[in-house]
């Protein structure tokens, strides 16, 4: 019986609708924010707090104020959720764009 739980949830996992967007991760105690875009607004964050928590995250200035603050300090926010493309490299082209807006408008460092 657990074995066509596990499958079920499977399934379900797969068939879910994914949401495409921008995000900005920002530490209070440092008053810093980074912006990134992600294919899934729903799974990014798990993302960067286990790489933040190994120490293995590619944007040193994130890292660094994670080691100096702590996970307490930072939080995460979707800023802006786009609608589903079918065509991946439109998807792609938009997602950058709008990461350049925010980058520009929050005075963020990009993800």
């Amino acid at each position: 019986m657990q074995m066509a739980d596990r499958k079920a949830a499977t399934a379900a996992y797969k068939e879910r609708k994914t949401v495409a967007g921008i995000f900005a991760f920002r530490c209070e105690a440092a008053g810093l924010t980074w912006v990134g875009r992600a294919p899934d607004l729903s799974t990014i964050e798990n993302r960067l707090r286990f790489t933040l928590r190994h120490g293995s995250h590619r944007q040193r200035s994130l890292q660094a104020a994670w080691n100096a603050h702590g996970p307490e300090a930072f939080h995460f926010e979707a800023l802006e959720r786009l609608e589903a493309e079918d065509i991946a490299y439109v998807l792609d082209r938009v997602l950058k764009e709008r990461l350049a807006h925010w980058q520009a408008k929050l005075g963020a460092e990009a993800l």
